[in-house]
């Protein structure tokens, strides 16, 4: 099963649990991934592209995702 909600800096940051200004400066540092989805130029990414990302991020090993 997929999740295809669209997250917005917002949703990442809490779901890191970091402020939406660091997921920011994540992107700017091309350390996050391309947006799955630009509406109103806003970047959304898909709740399972985000998970993914979190998984093979450096230093999240044994960390767990609530």
């Amino acid at each position: 099963m997929t999740d295809r909600r669209l997250w917005s800096y917002k949703e990442i940051a809490a779901h890191i649990r970091v402020q939406p200004d660091t997921v920011r400066s994540y992107r700017k540092h091309g350390l996050l991934p391309p947006p799955d989805h630009v509406e109103g130029g806003k970047p959304f990414w898909y709740a399972d592209t985000v998970r993914a990302w979190v998984a093979a991020r450096p230093g999240n090993r044994g960390r767990r995702e609530d």
